[in-house]
């Protein structure tokens, strides 16, 4: 039924491109349709990623996965750094860690109630998110006081962000075989593309991503104006939602099916991958643009350290149960309040 709905809805990128080129909409309308589109075009890319990756071994289906798998978000936050928006691109990466440890967790654990956790490689990921939340205050703190955009700060990110990556790295090539079996068996297994067409779907889906997210953007602004909200709210809120919604719903499924141990892993993982793989990998190549400065506001950082802290307690005894799923839930909400009353820098 999900795969059904993310194919037709496929259709709503085309639309989108060809009304922002040829009759004007507004600002309003296009974002929201843009943002739904965004949503088919990240599961399409995912599904090409699965099947192209398939066909390789695992040192590079790893990197197509960790590469493509993060393309709508990689390629929001390159457009907003080109436009300028630095705040934008902070807030959506920070949302994407909180929205995976809060609400895509919580959603898994309150649709599978009981079950397993494997909560050993849980605590990791959330090991590495700790691990980059205190590396960021290398340039977040200095950011505190003074242009939180001043070009020495972006300087002072720029090792804080390779040493990142080479964690992810290294972390990475530790759990290639780990992953593998935990996602064997499957029931939504590939159902054989050709690795041509796996590439040759993955190149389209990722050039209607760019188109998208270029409306999405240039419309942020003026969306976020007209509904009286702030560009630090919709960044952290709807549109850290957006980009990775389609692998939220399949975490959901998943749980949905039994497969605790799997959705788990999925949010937890995904979270742990934009803290130490997406955004050192956005801070690197804003080098090529306008190079972007990890100056995290108090209240991104905060919203990290609280998901992290909640996301622990809720896995720790390695058990499941709605109850806890309830509890993420309501920590995300608070979360959202929380961006909400923080307004923009």
């Amino acid at each position: 039924m999900l795969r059904r709905v993310l194919l037709a809805g496929l259709a709503t990128a085309p639309v989108s491109i060809a009304l922002h080129w040829l009759v004007s909409i507004g600002a309003t309308a296009e974002f929201v349709l843009a943002s739904v589109a965004l949503i088919p075009l990240a599961w399409l890319i995912g599904e090409a990623t699965e099947h192209a990756a398939d066909h390789t071994g695992p040192g590079i289906g790893g990197f197509l996965n960790a590469t493509f798998g993060n393309a709508p978000e990689l390629i929001i936050a390159l457009i907003a750094v080109d436009r300028g928006l630095d705040e934008v691109v902070r807030g959506s990466l920070t949302g994407s860690v909180v929205g995976n440890l809060l609400l895509v967790l919580g959603f898994s654990l309150l649709a599978g109630g009981d079950g397993e956790i494997d909560q050993p490689s849980s605590f990791a990921s959330l090991g590495l998110i700790g691990l980059a939340l205190a590396v960021f205050l290398i340039p977040a703190i200095p950011g505190w006081h003074g242009e939180p955009n001043r070009h020495s700060l972006a300087v002072l990110s720029l090792p804080v962000a390779i040493f990142l990556l080479i964690v992810y790295v290294f972390v990475t090539g530790l759990s290639l075989r780990r992953h593998a079996s935990l996602h064997a068996g499957d029931d939504d297994a590939l159902t054989g593309w050709s690795f041509r067409a796996s590439l040759a779907v993955l190149g389209v889906a990722t050039a209607a991503t760019a188109l998208v997210a270029e409306i999405l953007v240039g419309s942020l602004e003026d969306f976020a104006r007209r509904l009286g909200l702030t560009d630090f709210f919709v960044a952290a809120v709807i549109v850290a939602v957006v980009g990775n919604a389609a692998e939220h719903g399949g975490a959901v499924v998943v749980a949905k099916r039994g497969k605790i141990t799997l959705a788990v892993e999925i949010a937890t993982s995904s979270a742990a991958q934009v803290a130490v793989f997406l955004v050192p990998a956005v801070a690197v190549i804003s080098w090529a643009i306008t190079p972007l400065a990890l100056s995290f506001r108090q209240v991104e950082l905060a919203a990290l350290l609280g998901a992290v802290a909640v996301a622990a307690v809720a896995i720790v005894g390695g058990r499941s149960s709605r109850l806890r799923g309830l509890l993420l839930i309501a920590a995300y909400a608070g979360a959202v309040a929380l961006f909400y009353s923080a307004g923009n820098r």
